[in-house]
């Protein structure tokens, strides 16, 4: 039997999916049909609904950086759809789920695709009042913001702490904490370098916008005490500056690396203010803070607020998509309806 293959579904059947192959100069993605008896081991097969478009996964389709470890692979980190078969005992068929990181689209085939088969232990049940479409629209940059604001609010920062900022505010990441911060009760501060979109920002909860040159010269080792709290999408000298700027006992929750790896901060704002930088990891996650998450993302995300921060593509679409998110052109979220 080939690898993958699974009792009856070892009939050849095929199906779209978007596939990234090794060439010559890097790597290229194309939509093509992908035979099921390929599909790399699991204990459950899913059809998938709906994706999203993350910026790994914009980096994936353009190859702009290594994050495909395996050829060919489907990418795609985040999927939404309903089990097909299971031989793990938490899932039957029919059941509804939510796949998020796990390597998916890097490791591990992804969910750019009409099928998925992944390791049971790797999903979370859909919850009852959110959509396939909507968790799509949250996916790992919601679920991320989530975890976010969980680190913030862990180390005992609270509204009455005082303000809180938000970087890459425009971004899905950065979208999702405005709104849930925002709903929970605190000051929100957002950062873009899209001023244009202050008014898209100010409807998701901003309290005030801050033009991203604020953040770019180096950091000095400290400034101005200005925020209780932080949750950063971009690292690099804007986190540094942030840093620089957190009050006494505050911490910041770094998620992302649109401006750089890089950190050039000092230590002061560790050791003469006692602030705290929290790293986040979606992807290896524990299964039960995902649950957490997810959990809290049905009580505490403004539905409303989602509809205007995500938009809506098909697998065609997805090379322009990658382009776009990585050139910060994306706003919010952007959905792959897949089939």
């Amino acid at each position: 039997m080939p690898q993958g293959t699974h009792g009856s579904e070892a009939r050849v059947a095929k199906f779209k999916a978007y596939v990234i192959e090794k060439s010559d100069s890097g790597s290229k993605g194309a939509l093509t049909e992908f035979d099921d008896a390929n599909l790399m081991d699991g204990d459950v097969t899913f059809r998938v609904e709906y994706s999203g478009v993350n910026y790994k996964d914009g980096l994936a389709i353009t190859g702009k950086a290594p994050v495909v470890r395996r050829f060919p692979m489907i990418a795609g980190i985040d999927g939404v759809g309903t089990v097909e078969s299971s031989t793990y005992g938490a899932w039957k068929p029919g059941d509804k789920v939510i796949l998020n990181g796990w390597g998916c689209g890097e490791t591990h085939l992804g969910c750019y695709a009409e099928k998925a088969r992944v390791k049971g232990d790797w999903l979370v049940p859909l919850p009852s009042s959110i959509s396939a479409r909507d968790a799509a629209a949250i996916g790992t940059a919601g679920y991320t913001a989530m975890l976010c604001v969980m680190a913030l609010e862990q180390h005992g920062v609270t509204p009455d702490s005082g303000p809180v900022v938000v970087t890459g505010a425009a971004g899905g990441v950065g979208s999702t904490a405005i709104s849930l911060l925002a709903q929970l009760g605190f000051t929100v501060h957002a950062v873009t370098g899209r001023p244009q979109e202050a008014e898209y920002l100010r409807g998701l909860g901003a309290a005030e916008i801050i033009e991203r040159k604020e953040l770019s010269a180096p950091a000095k080792p400290l400034a101005k005490e200005r925020w209780a709290g932080a949750v950063d999408t971009v690292g690099s000298t804007t986190l540094a500056n942030v840093l620089s700027m957190i009050r006494y006992g505050g911490a910041a929750a770094a998620c992302g690396l649109a401006g750089g790896m890089d950190l050039p901060a000092s230590v002061a704002p560790f050791i003469l203010r006692g602030v705290c930088l929290y790293g986040i990891d979606s992807v290896m996650c524990p299964l039960p803070r995902r649950n957490e998450a997810w959990k809290r993302l049905e009580r505490g995300l403004d539905r409303r607020k989602l509809a205007t921060m995500s938009s809506e593509i098909g697998l065609s679409g997805l090379a322009d998509a990658a382009d776009r998110i990585l050139k910060g052109d994306v706003r919010g979220r952007i959905v792959v309806k897949i089939g």
